[in-house]
């Protein structure tokens, strides 16, 4: 586990996060053009075009700082951002560049609050940061592989911008219902983007995703549009908290917008495979009818499971095609069904979703530490849960 920063050097780092987030574009155009210049070998592990990789490094490093004394918290958002980093080719003798830059942008873009007080409380913190990323990259080294081939099997259009696509990875890929990892395509080398498990794990190796293509999405508009079966993307390693907890017999409170009925599906799966009753109650929002695109199959795993209800949300009826769909937005029909405060609440959806969905669990009975969904730094930083 990390060591927290000390209180004075928290309070130094603060004032200089403060300062610089007015400017945190011009900072992280800054920090390239630094580490490019300085690091020329470094730009082979970016994307040809940094648009796709906008802030995305800047602002994994401004968070991690952020978390600086918030030990646990700090440990775990670090360990996965060592791990993940692996699949880009990162290694050990990278951080210090990369933290060489950072402190360039921080004093040219935070002259007010920069001090050698300042510059010495950043190195600490950075110290600590690099040092949890590459010892977890390390461990996860001897365990696995920074990343994973993957060939897809089947390519299915359920709407002119949503397919789901099922894959065979070139060896084994232990994964939890409820996770998500990390997907690049051969048409787009560098650009990674997060897609959640659309099963549990299966016995015949196969892992299915939910994909939208969105506008200007590189990565969801050529899986979508582009990819075809015996095509081979790369996958990263599992991550994300929203699992499972099968120890207890608590009710699941599963809220999914869009694309994020995905990972619900995977956990309705869990936990009919393990084989313990306990009651599920499934929300499926979508703006209209057209959008609800996995609608009859999870009304057939209603159908198959007691337990389960599975209850569809539409943002804009009226004169909904499919029987018992609800009107309205998703979180207001979270609350209108309560109280919930026997369940375990499950959120998957776009940040925003995921934000007014928590308000409205809460606001339902749902003890706020009993409720799991991706964190959203993780979301706004890889550009979403069902990004591009």
């Amino acid at each position: 586990m990390a060591a927290a920063v000390g209180s004075h050097d928290a309070t130094l780092i603060r004032r200089t996060l403060d300062e610089i987030e007015p400017h945190a574009d011009a900072a992280t155009a800054y920090f390239y053009a630094l580490l490019f210049v300085q690091q020329p070998q470094l730009r082979d592990l970016f994307p040809i075009s940094m648009d796709a990789q906008r802030d995305r490094l800047f602002r994994a490093l401004l968070t991690a700082v952020r978390l600086a004394d918030e030990v646990e918290t700090l440990t775990e958002y670090l360990a996965g951002l060592g791990r993940g980093h692996r699949k880009y080719g990162t290694l050990p003798e990278h951080y210090p560049a990369v933290g060489e830059c950072l402190l360039g942008a921080l004093a040219e873009y935070a002259p007010e609050s920069w001090s050698q007080e300042a510059e010495d409380a950043w190195v600490r913190a950075y110290t600590l940061i690099s040092q949890v990323m590459i010892d977890a990259a390390a461990e996860d080294a001897q365990r696995a592989p920074a990343w994973w081939n993957a060939q897809i099997v089947s390519h299915e259009l359920r709407t002119p911008q949503i397919a789901v696509i099922t894959l065979r990875p070139d060896q084994p890929y232990p994964f939890l219902a409820g996770q998500y990892t990390s997907v690049e395509t051969p048409w787009w080398p560098r650009v990674w983007r997060h897609y959640s498990f659309a099963s549990s794990p299966r016995s015949d190796g196969l892992i299915s995703f939910h994909v939208k293509a969105v506008p200007a999405g590189w990565v969801s508009t050529a899986l979508v549009h582009r990819a075809r079966p015996g095509d081979v993307v790369r996958l990263g390693p599992p991550a994300g908290s929203m699992t499972v907890d099968h120890v207890t017999d608590s009710g699941l409170l599963c809220v999914g917008g869009g694309t994020g009925i995905a990972p619900i599906r995977a956990l309705v799966e869990d936990v009919a495979e393990h084989g313990r009753a306990r009651p599920v109650e499934v929300f499926y929002g979508a703006r209209s009818d057209h959008d609800l695109y996995d609608l009859d199959s999870m009304m057939r795993l209603e159908q198959q499971h007691r337990w389960l209800s599975v209850r569809p949300v539409v943002a804009s009826p009226p004169g909904s095609a499919f029987a018992n769909v609800l009107p309205g937005q998703l979180p207001d029909a979270v609350r209108q069904h309560g109280p919930w405060s026997a369940y375990d609440g499950y959120l998957s959806g776009p940040p925003g979703m995921i934000r007014r969905g928590r308000d409205a669990l809460v606001a339902s009975g749902v003890s706020a530490d009993r409720i799991r969904h991706d964190s959203l730094a993780e979301l706004i930083n890889s550009g979403e849960r069902t990004p591009g």
